[in-house]
């Protein structure tokens, strides 16, 4: 896939595409579905497929205090959509100014000069432009006039609570309350941290428990302080089962500042200080609490791991 800058990049004239927009926070399974679709469109036009998103979610910008956590890095997001089989990416600038931008503008910009759209795909519910004034139908009026088709999609379902449809809000409701298996679902794969491995208190490694610890930032969305099982892949392409504990740590802190990822790699044997690694979360195993020692602690860590590889190995 190749990658595209706003207001810098442009296809040659010889190349068309099939395109959708949207933050595609999460890269969910009706964002699957929409580039799907675009694939198909493009196909049944011969021209290539594009996808135009942002660099940051549009909230960040025109209201940063409510702003959600993100479900995806941008570097993440982009990977995901190249694993859609998507030919261009095409990444938009979003500042003050580009959210200012009419809707007619930012389509002449970005769909005519710049990718030269035969095609746009986007949800039923698509709004875009200054104070998101744009929305279907005006982008029917536009396609008239510039010769591109619309087709607009109805959102995905998810089956377990059929009147509201998958969306990232959702599945950062999912994460909140500790249910990943939920979020996986509407994901369409186990969600997933990156960080960098930091050194710690090597209070785990004292009681025959070594984890690895990775910051939980406040740009990303984590699911719930608890335990899961889950995964951890490293830069050399191997993947470990893990026992994954996301808290304050109360049985040592009594007002820890904020959580810690600690992952516990399984049957696992090396130094993991300053590496860049990525967590991926399976199931709940339990909610965190405060032990009233190391031994109490110690039995159900053990516990814990146990749980994890008989989960992970079936």
């Amino acid at each position: 896939m190749r990658i595209l800058q706003d207001q810098d990049d442009q296809l040659p004239a010889a190349i068309s595409v099939a395109s959708t927009i949207g933050v595609f926070d999460g890269v969910h399974v009706g964002h699957q579905e929409v580039f799907r679709m675009v694939r198909v469109v493009a196909d049944r036009l011969d021209v290539a497929s594009a996808v135009v998103t942002f660099d940051n979610h549009p909230a960040h910008v025109v209201r940063p205090r409510s702003a959600p956590r993100l479900l995806t890095t941008l570097e993440q997001k982009l990977e995901l959509i190249d694993a859609e089989g998507i030919d261009y990416a095409y990444v938009v600038h979003f500042d003050a100014e580009r959210a200012g931008t009419h809707p007619e503008v930012f389509v002449e910009q970005v769909f005519v000069d710049a990718l030269h759209a035969k095609a746009i795909v986007v949800g039923e519910d698509f709004h875009f432009g200054r104070g998101r004034s744009g929305n279907v139908d005006a982008l029917r009026k536009i396609g008239e006039e510039w010769d591109f088709e619309v087709h607009a999609l109805e959102l995905i379902q998810h089956s377990d609570e059929a009147r509201e449809p998958v969306s990232s809000t959702k599945i950062r409701r999912a994460l909140a309350g500790g249910d990943v298996s939920r979020a996986a679902a509407m994901l369409g794969r186990p969600y997933e941290v990156r960080g960098t491995v930091q050194e710690g208190d090597r209070r785990g490694q004292l009681i025959g428990f070594p984890t690895a610890n990775i910051p939980v930032t406040k740009t990303m969305a984590w699911p719930a302080d608890a335990v899961y099982a889950g995964w951890c892949d490293l830069p050399d392409g191997s993947r470990h089962p893990c026992a994954i504990n996301i808290g304050r740590r109360p049985t040592f802190y009594e007002h820890a500042e904020q959580s810690l990822l600690e992952a516990h790699l399984i049957d696992f044997d090396g130094d993991l200080y300053g590496v860049q690694v990525a967590v991926s979360f399976v199931a709940f195993l339990r909610s965190e609490r405060k032990f009233e020692g190391i031994d109490q602690l110690a039995k159900q860590l053990k516990k814990d791991v146990d749980d994890a590889r008989k989960l992970l190995k079936g």
